[in-house]
């Protein structure tokens, strides 16, 4: 399988919505549709998914080797990214994540962003 060719680079916040609510709000699945820039996308393939629980920043360096080590494997508290690759309604291939991540103490949830736009498969 070839690598997906990226062309358009934007880290932008979006906002998702899902046909059921998540189970597990830290934990979501892939998102029924998005909406950027004020229009909305929705999903009509879930092209890959996958998850990085490696610490960021202040994040990296406020735990125990050893604990370090199982938590970049299934993720802790506030910590972790979960990542999918999704065709929409358009014919447009998008990636986005959920940043486990809470901003402050009044933002606790978490973000979706927008990663980037890229190459449709052919």
């Amino acid at each position: 399988m070839n690598a997906p060719v990226p062309l358009h680079f934007y880290d932008e916040p979006v906002e998702v919505s899902f046909t059921r609510p998540p189970a597990l709000e830290k934990k979501p699945p892939c998102p029924d549709a998005f909406t950027w820039r004020e229009q909305r996308y929705t999903v009509v393939e879930l092209l890959a998914e996958w998850a990085d629980f490696r610490r960021r920043g202040r994040m990296a360096r406020n735990m125990q080797p050893q604990h370090a080590a199982v938590a970049s494997e299934r993720g802790s508290w506030g910590v972790g990214r979960f990542y999918f690759r999704v065709k929409v309604d358009t014919g447009q291939v998008f990636e986005l994540y959920y940043d486990r991540a809470p901003k402050d103490a009044g933002a606790r949830k978490g973000s979706w962003v927008l990663v980037g736009e890229y190459e449709a498969g052919k």
